[in-house]
């Protein structure tokens, strides 16, 4: 007869334990102003939550939140990153953010517009995506 398989079917969304956790280890330090770091590549989105004076206190992304392969870098992942980053937020007692967003990947706008749906006060938004210049040298033409 064999062994029975039973199969998972997953949703494909968060993974409920590993956002509880990331909930549950939140620091003791009480905040009015911070400064929110979007990294958004085409792989994943990173956030950070750091102090006037660039100190991390709190972080997330995509790949902590359960995603995994081409899911990380997709919209939706982003904007459940950001929702995380804004409960940790109003747990500090954050009223007001600067937000520095840096890459092109597919979830920097949808992580700001969610962010911005809670009732924390917007001070600037920066885009601090780094623009080569000249680049590097391309090479050099095939010899046949």
């Amino acid at each position: 007869m064999g062994k029975k398989r039973v199969i998972k079917k997953t949703t494909g969304g968060v993974d409920h334990e590993l956002r509880a956790r990331a909930v549950g280890r939140l620091p003791r330090k009480k905040l009015e102003r911070g400064i929110l770091n979007i990294q958004s590549t085409y792989n994943n989105t990173m956030m950070m939550i750091a102090d006037d004076k660039g100190n991390a206190i709190f972080w997330a992304s995509s790949g902590s939140l359960g995603f995994k392969g081409a899911r990380k870098g997709t919209p939706y992942a982003a904007s459940k990153v950001a929702e995380l980053m804004v409960e940790k937020a109003k747990m500090a007692g954050l009223k007001s953010i600067t937000i520095n967003v840096k890459g092109v990947g597919a979830g920097r706008e949808s992580a700001i517009r969610s962010f911005l749906s809670s009732d924390i006060t917007l001070d600037t938004i920066r885009d601090l995506t780094p623009v080569p210049h000249n680049g590097p040298k391309s090479p050099k033409p095939r010899r046949v």
